[in-house]
């Protein structure tokens, strides 16, 4: 099937496996609406395979052999001179693209099988993620002005982007991507962006709410009248759409002068929201619609979290701990 170029997948076709490849990023970015990121993974991680591909011989998916596939898998975690080896968790995520092309491949008739169907990805280690304690967190809240004038611009958007994050347990992409109308001070709510295109209506609480409207009336208005108008509600100091990477310098910010020393990044803000939440009580279903997980199995490493601190207690505590 003959598509359109799609400008946010191009990649230059040169051979049968090269066309091949770009006629499924096409497919999803034009027919799957696959979010921006997600396919920039994609085709980051199927320019490596088609490397691996031609380092062999190989100019055409109707030639991949199954061992081809787990050879692939194998080399990822390898590495070599010019690439490092690959986590288990990052080689499962390329092995997801290179899934997604051979079944592509097949649907669409470019090949007779789907080689890479039976292959298996790596078992990541499952280890507990990283959060940040409630004093940490409130710590991180009241570093959010700086050093800065209380009221200015930028110390009002850091304040409420920041709370926002944490009263809503948003990803950072989905922060900066809010628009105005997203925003229901009134009501109390935010709507949120996921992957996938799929939208949750989240609360915020009164602390955010506050922050958010400080912002909105005394400090947003300055900073879109630098730009050409935008409905972002996070701006920088051009007036443009506050981008992941100056939101992620914020929160890098607020965590020196907060004397936080372990790693914080606005995951581990989201790690904290879930884990508060959950020992605080909440039902675990409850916490994953609002993380908007597809599934309650990744929301339930928040569980091990609470369960490890309940462990250290019992074994400090118990008689029969040792």
């Amino acid at each position: 099937m003959t598509r359109p170029a799609s400008a946010s997948a191009s990649v230059s076709a040169t051979t049968a496996l090269d066309g091949q490849v770009q006629g499924y990023l096409d497919h999803l970015a034009i027919e799957r609406g696959v979010a921006a990121n997600t396919l920039s993974s994609y085709r980051r991680d199927l320019r490596r395979y088609v490397e691996h591909l031609s380092a062999r011989g190989i100019d055409d998916l109707s030639k991949v052999t199954e061992a081809d596939v787990s050879d692939f898998l194998v080399a990822l975690r390898r590495g070599d001179a010019d690439t490092a080896p690959l986590a288990a968790v990052s080689a499962a995520r390329a092995l997801i693209a290179v899934r997604g092309l051979h079944r592509f491949a097949a649907a669409e008739g470019l090949t007779d099988l789907d080689v890479a169907a039976a292959v298996k990805p790596p078992t990541p280690s499952r280890r507990l993620p990283k959060s940040l304690s409630v004093d940490e967190v409130l710590a991180l809240l009241e570093a959010a002005g700086g050093d800065s004038e209380a009221d200015s611009p930028l110390t009002l958007r850091n304040r409420a982007l920041l709370e926002l994050l944490y009263s809503t347990g948003a990803r950072i992409s989905e922060a900066v991507g809010l628009d105005l109308d997203d925003v229901d001070t009134e009501a109390r709510s935010v709507l949120l962006r996921g992957k996938g295109g799929k939208h949750r209506l989240v609360p915020i609480g009164r602390p955010a709410v506050s922050a958010l409207d400080a912002y909105l009336v005394r400090g947003r208005p300055d900073l879109v009248r630098r730009g050409r108008g935008t409905p972002a509600i996070f701006l920088n100091v051009r007036g443009g759409r506050l981008s992941r990477q100056s939101a992620w310098q914020v929160l890098q910010d607020a965590a020196e002068r907060a004397g936080i020393t372990t790693g914080v990044s606005p995951h581990v803000l989201r790690h904290s929201f879930a884990t508060h939440l959950l020992d605080g009580g909440a039902d675990v279903r409850v916490v994953q619609e609002l993380l908007g997980h597809a599934s309650v199995t990744t929301t339930q490493i928040y569980t091990m979290v609470t369960v490890s601190a309940l462990r250290e207690v019992w074994a400090g505590a118990h008689p029969r701990a040792r």
